[in-house]
C-alpha cells in the first residue's frame, strides 16, 4: 500500500545531548523542523515557522519512526503490499459497522424518549477507536470522554450493556446510574466516560503508573500492559493535558495519548482556538514522540497505532497521536449542527472510513460485498436486540440511589436500623425551599 502513509506526520523529541547532523548525511523523513502543509480536510493552511541551523538540524531517532519501517519491512518481505489480512479486514469491518448502527439506533431512541440528557454520537470516528482499541489485550486500559459508546464496544462491553446504560436500566454496565457520559466496566478494563474535558487523562495516566509500578516494583514481570487515553482536540488546550504529558514522559509511562481532532469543540473551530493547530508537536516539548495521522482511514491509524502500543508495551514510554477525523452529526444530538460549513460537512462525508475500508476489502479480494452484507445483517440484528434488551429491562429501586456514592454507606446512606435513609419519607425534610 504505497499512500499507507503520504498523510502521516511525524516529530521526535530532541535529545538533551543531541548531536547537529549535516542534511546531506541524514535522510530521515521525519524533519522536526520541516514545514506543514494544510490539514486534510481544511482549506486553511497552516502557519508554521521555519528554524534554519545553517543547512543543519538538531535530531535525534525514536523508536516510532519504525511506524513507516515497518510497512517497507512487510512489503519487502510479502508479494503482497496488503497491510491486514482478511480476518483481521473482516474484525475491522465488524467493529466499525457495529459503532456506526449502535450510534444511529441511539439518535432513534433518543428521539423517541427513551434516552435522556446529552447523548453525544461518535458517526464518522470509527477508524480511530478500531485502529487502535482492536489491538489491545483485555488487560490493558482504554479511559475515554463523553463520547464514549463506541469505545466501550470496541473495548468488548456488549452492546446490550452499553444500550441498557443508555436507558438508565439496572442491566447496564453501571446498572443504569452512569448513562450516555459515564460507561465503564471493570471486566473490560474500560475505566470510564468523562463528561467535563480532559478529566480522564490524569486517570488514565494513573493507569499507566499502576501498570510500571506493578512490573518494576511489585516484581509482576508479566505485567506489561498498556493505557489509552482518548481525548479531543478542545481538550489540547487544558491543563491537565500537558501536566499529565510531563508526567508520563518522565516516568517513561506505557500509555498513548490520542487525540480525536474532529477540528471542533463543540462550535467552536479548531483553527480559530489554538496558536499551533498542530497537537501532535506538543508531544517532542515533553520527550514523546508526536505523529498525525489520518483519521479517516482505519489502516493508517491501525499501523501508527500498533507501534505506539508495542512500544508502550516494550518500556520505552508514551506517544502522542493526533488522529484528524470528523464527527458527521453535531456535538450531541441537542445541537443543530448550523455552524459548520456544509462544504466541509459533504467532504469528510466523501470519506466516510467505513465505505474507504469496504472498497479496500473488495478491491484487494479480502472480502465479497456478499460477506460485507451478512456483517451488516449479524449487526442489526445485534443492535435490535440490544434496544429490546434494555427496554424490558427493569429500572433501578430508589434504594440504588446512595449506593457507591460514599466509601462507607453505612456514615450515611444506611440509617441504624439497617434501612436505607433515603427510603424514609422524612429524609428529604427541610430542603423542599433551598
Amino acid at each position: 500500500m504505497a499512500t499507507a502513509y503520504s498523510a502521516t506526520k511525524f516529530v521526535q523529541p530532541l535529545s538533551l545531548n543531541a548531536t547537529v547532523n549535516s542534511r546531506s548525511h541524514d535522510k530521515s523523513l521525519f524533519d522536526p523542523f520541516r514545514t506543514s502543509s494544510s490539514f486534510l480536510g481544511s482549506t486553511l493552511k497552516l502557519r508554521v515557522n521555519s528554524v534554519k541551523f545553517n543547512q543543519a538540524i538538531v535530531h535525534r531517532r525514536s523508536a516510532v519512526v519504525a511506524v513507516s519501517e515497518v510497512v517497507k519491512e512487510k512489503k519487502a518481505k510479502s508479494s503482497s503490499n496488503l497491510l491486514i489480512t482478511k480476518k483481521e479486514g473482516l474484525e475491522l469491518y465488524e467493529d466499525m459497522v457495529l459503532g456506526r448502527s449502535f450510534e444511529d439506533m441511539c439518535a432513534q431512541m433518543y428521539y423517541r424518549g427513551k434516552m435522556f440528557g446529552f447523548v453525544h454520537l461518535y458517526n464518522g470516528q470509527e477508524a480511530v477507536s478500531t485502529g487502535f482499541i482492536k489491538l489491545l489485550k483485555n488487560e490493558d486500559s482504554v479511559v475515554s470522554t463523553y463520547r464514549d459508546h463506541v469505545h466501550a464496544l470496541s473495548k468488548g462491553v456488549p452492546a446490550r450493556a452499553v444500550m441498557s446504560e443508555l436507558f438508565g436500566k439496572t442491566t447496564g454496565c453501571c446498572r443504569g446510574q452512569g448513562g450516555s457520559m459515564h460507561m465503564f466496566s471493570k471486566e473490560h478494563n474500560l475505566l470510564g466516560g468523562f463528561a467535563f474535558i480532559g478529566e480522564g487523562i490524569p486517570v488514565a495516566t494513573g493507569a499507566a503508573f499502576t501498570s510500571k509500578y506493578r512490573r518494576e516494583v511489585l516484581k509482576e514481570a508479566d505485567c506489561d500492559h498498556v493505557t489509552l487515553a482518548f481525548f479531543g482536540d478542545g481538550t489540547c488546550n487544558n491543563g491537565q493535558f500537558f501536566e499529565c504529558l510531563n508526567m508520563a514522559a518522565l516516568w517513561k509511562l506505557p500509555i498513548v495519548f490520542v487525540v480525536e481532532n474532529n477540528l471542533w469543540a463543540i462550535g467552536m473551530s479548531h483553527l480559530r482556538a489554538t496558536s499551533d493547530p498542530q497537537i501532535y508537536k506538543k508531544g517532542p516539548a515533553f520527550g514523546m514522540p508526536g505523529i498525525h495521522v489520518d483519521g479517516m482511514d482505519v489502516l493508517k491509524v491501525r499501523e501508527v497505532a500498533k507501534e505506539a502500543i508495542e512500544r508502550a508495551r516494550r518500556g520505552e514510554g508514551p506517544t502522542l497521536v493526533e488522529c484528524e477525523t470528523y464527527r458527521f452529526r453535531g456535538h450531541s444530538l441537542a445541537d443543530p449542527d448550523e455552524l459548520r460549513d456544509p462544504a466541509e460537512k459533504a467532504r469528510y462525508a466523501a470519506r466516510d472510513p467505513i465505505t474507504s475500508l469496504k472498497k479496500y476489502m473488495i478491491e484487494n479480494n479480502l472480502a465479497s460485498e456478499a460477506q460485507l452484507k451478512a456483517i451488516e445483517k449479524k449487526i442489526d440484528e445485534v443492535v435490535e436486540d440490544a434496544v429490546e434488551f434494555a427496554d424490558e429491562s427493569p429500572v433501578p429501586l430508589r434504594s440504588q440511589l446512595l449506593e457507591n456514592v460514599f466509601a462507607d454507606p453505612k456514615g450515611f446512606g444506611i440509617g441504624p436500623d439497617g434501612r436505607y435513609r433515603c427510603e424514609d419519607p422524612k429524609f428529604t425534610e427541610g430542603t423542599a425551599h433551598v
